[in-house]
């Protein structure tokens, strides 16, 4: 991890810091496995942890500044990415209109659905002109 980056996961309460840097990992393997992701940066914008690969779109990792219990991964509001999340897995997420999915300290989080929302954003500009991304 990037020592500015690093930095800003320590700025994080406690009791969100561990959920944050579970997503980085998460970010980190999905873009590791999914075929056709390359060269995926880890940055800082807004402040907060950002990664992007060549073809994807940008997600950011943050705390939710009007419920200290919550945390999110958050994306461009320009993009199909949230609308379709929510048309896939509706009942498994929380969304905030067409930015972030919204989770809890005490929620348990289905992984593998977010791993699927993962490797969409990260190659999104293939996929943007495909019928719900190509699901």
């Amino acid at each position: 991890m990037k020592k500015d980056i690093s930095t800003v996961f320590k700025t994080y309460p406690v009791t969100l810091r561990r959920h944050l840097q579970e997503l980085r990992t998460l970010i980190l393997e999905t873009a590791s496995d999914t075929p056709g992701v390359e060269a995926l940066s880890e940055t800082l914008k807004w402040g907060q942890p950002s990664y992007l690969a060549v073809d994807g779109s940008p997600i950011r990792l943050g705390c939710v500044k009007s419920n200290p219990r919550q945390y999110a991964m958050y994306f461009h509001c320009q993009t199909l990415l949230i609308e379709t999340f929510r048309e896939v897995y509706g009942d498994r997420f929380t969304f905030e209109g067409k930015r972030a999915i919204l989770f809890d300290v005490d929620e348990r989080i289905d992984m593998n659905a977010l791993k699927h929302c993962i490797s969409l954003a990260l190659r999104y500009h293939k996929l943007k002109s495909l019928p719900l991304l190509g699901l």
